[in-house]
């Protein structure tokens, strides 16, 4: 007989970082992480950002995923070191993001995919220490789905949630691994390619849209193109160790376990957010 999920409970260590990876795939909000660096308040800085999606930026954007799925497959298995190098990552970015503040949107096309193989590198890292099998495609594309959960994308004004999009992206994921792995290289132009690549750019380019447009927030002033990327790269090294915290723990409880004390958290954290809006109303 199975046993029930609901009765078995976590190790206080692996409970705890269980807690530190639901808020962070639940609250990943790249706007609210400016706003406490330009202190002040978020609605504020929403406001000052205006979405930079646009037909040019999302082809920038495509074109840096895809740079980002041929390294995932063709040099991740790379030996990383022995632990995540968190802190140079986030100072390269800030020196690409430098250059592109002083060059504008122009630099953006050599600027956001080497930011987006810099930050993949960093996500590599951070997988390695979790414990994944970087010889393994599954486990390589699973740092390239990192990208698809920065940002909370709705669907008629529901929120999805991590394990909604992780459930639709994965199956992006297993197509376009068993179609490399037969073929033994990446067709852009493949529809199991192509469907992988624009879901995870209609994701990520929501969180780079307001990267783009923070150089609207006064506050930040001329260092913008530096400060904004180590945000950037800060956010999604965070959200990689969310990703990465629940795979292993669900290699050593299984994914339905997990699954029960992530909805357990993520509830309870919602409830905290919604009195902490009625208190501050």
């Amino acid at each position: 007989m199975s046993q029930d999920v609901t009765q078995l409970v976590l190790p206080p260590g692996d409970h705890a970082a269980l807690k530190v990876a639901v808020k962070a795939l639940e609250s990943p909000n790249l706007a609210a992480k400016i706003a406490d660096y330009a202190g002040i308040p978020v609605n504020r800085v929403l406001n000052l950002l205006p979405k930079a999606a646009n037909r040019q930026l999302s082809g920038l954007v495509r074109s840096a995923v895809l740079t980002g799925l041929e390294v995932a497959v063709d040099t991740l298995n790379e030996k990383p070191p022995p632990s995540p190098a968190v802190g140079f990552s986030s100072f390269l970015a800030g020196v690409t993001g430098g250059v592109s503040g002083l060059f504008g949107f122009g630099a953006l096309a050599v600027e956001l995919p080497l930011t987006t193989t810099l930050m993949l590198r960093a996500i590599a890292e951070i997988a390695q220490h979790e414990g994944e099998d970087l010889s393994k495609l599954e486990a390589r594309l699973a740092c390239l789905e990192v990208f698809a959960y920065g940002t909370k994308k709705t669907g008629e004004g529901v929120d999805v949630g991590y394990y909604a999009a992780r459930a639709l992206i994965s199956k992006y994921t297993s197509d376009a691994a068993a179609y490399i792995l037969e073929r033994g290289a990446v067709d852009a132009s493949a529809p199991v390619i192509s469907n992988l690549v624009s879901e995870i750019v209609s994701r990520f380019g929501l969180v780079v849209s307001d990267k783009v447009a923070a150089g609207a927030v006064p506050i930040i002033g001329a260092v913008f193109g530096a400060t904004v990327n180590v945000i950037f790269m800060d956010h999604f090294q965070k959200i990689a160790k969310g990703h990465f915290t629940l795979r292993r723990l669900e290699r050593v409880h299984g994914s339905a376990t997990v699954r029960h004390h992530y909805a357990e958290i993520a509830a309870g954290l919602s409830a905290r957010s919604v009195a902490t809006a009625a208190g501050a109303g």
